[in-house]
């Protein structure tokens, strides 16, 4: 289904959107010294029952926690960082350590059913908790930050975790964050090149290439499961009155792509020269759409990070076993501070046979 006008970005427009924005805690001693230290973006999707069916929430991490039964911890006792949030949820992430390094040992997540905010029609109440023993972070040195602006995805039981613009550090030594950092893998920088970027008003036609047409896949096991292609170009702006933008062509050659794919979810990762850009399709009913987009770009202007995303799209509704296409160029609005520009785009991200895109459904 091709749908390349403007009627989903002017009800977005019209309804408003729901961004995402990192959140930084940080939990103290008894000397009200800092022990754990965390900026971080969590990304939720919950599938619950209804009396008619079955349903998915995406919501992210609020700003709005609280770090009741948050621990220290030391050379014997594990170190535990304790988000409570909204009406009965709570998110944790369990340290451990030894004589050289520290590290993530287990994810608990608990929902709460009964939260007509968020599950208004939910067939069941009361809380849920799922427990994901990952090591996320994997070992880090003792007195070093742990950065991460690449996503990580956690699947439990009816639960996917997505977290991305991470920094922390466990076991703080002395109340003093360390100048110290510790890279993940996956944002190893690939081969760098500069980015043909202008700044501009949105007033006037940005002076910028179109950017070249890129062939992304996914595959689970030996089979793909998403197949992406289009030209991307991000505008980003981080002026309070939004009067100057950054306009980034992003590169394929010089693009790593990862991602993950099930039933109901399917996600596109992008590490471009250090930039990073995810595209999270849901599916609903019996269509996918694209449901959330998140950017972080750790050297942005004059060395300054910019990290922005909404979880609450609805761009890009095609019927599963189809694809999406559109030549013309798109401008999707995902925030007040992050447009982004397709062209050339073709995606299908469920039911892919053969390796090959299905058949095109276009709107008449």
């Amino acid at each position: 289904m091709c749908c390349c006008g403007g009627l989903a970005l002017l009800y977005l427009l019209a309804l408003g959107f729901l961004q995402s924005r990192a959140l930084q805690v940080e939990v103290k001693d008894d000397a009200n010294k800092t022990c754990i230290y965390a900026t971080l973006m969590v990304n939720f999707t919950v599938s619950y029952e209804t009396n008619a069916s079955e349903k998915n929430m995406s919501f992210t991490l609020p700003n709005d926690v609280t770090l009741d039964k948050s621990i220290c911890g030391n050379e014997s006792v594990g170190s535990l960082l304790w988000l409570h949030f909204g009406s009965g949820h709570s998110w944790s992430l369990n340290f451990t350590r030894n004589a050289t390094a520290y590290r993530g040992s287990a994810i608990k997540f608990t929902y709460n059913l009964s939260d007509s905010n968020l599950f208004p029609d939910a067939k069941r109440n009361g809380t849920i908790t799922t427990v994901s023993n990952v090591e996320l972070p994997p070992p880090v040195p003792l007195n070093t930050m742990y950065t991460c602006n690449s996503e990580d995805v956690v699947i439990a039981t009816d639960v996917v975790q997505r977290l991305w613009g991470v920094r922390l550090q466990a076991f703080v030594v002395n109340g003093t964050l360390s100048s110290n950092a510790s890279q993940c893998e996956a944002d190893a920088p690939v081969t760098p090149v500069v980015p043909v970027s202008t700044t501009y008003t949105p007033t006037a036609a940005p002076t910028i290439d179109e950017p070249i047409t890129g062939n992304y896949s996914i595959s689970s096991g030996s089979l793909v499961c998403l197949l992406a292609t289009m030209g991307l170009q991000l505008n980003v702006s981080q002026t309070s009155n939004k009067t100057s933008w950054i306009t980034i062509n992003i590169d394929p050659s010089n693009t790593y792509v990862t991602g993950t794919c099930d039933n109901k979810t399917a996600t596109l990762r992008l590490n471009s020269s250090n930039r990073f850009l995810s595209f999270v399709f849901v599916v609903r009913n019996s269509n996918f759409y694209l449901k959330e987009v998140n950017v972080s770009l750790p050297s942005f202007v004059n060395g300054s990070a910019f990290s922005d995303g909404n979880g609450n799209l609805s761009y890009w509704e095609t019927s599963l076993g189809s694809s999406y296409m559109c030549h013309s160029e798109q401008r999707l609005q995902i925030t007040d501070a992050f447009l982004l520009n397709t062209f050339n785009l073709r995606v299908q991200p469920f039911r892919v046979t053969s390796g090959k895109f299905s058949t095109v459904h276009l709107d008449h």
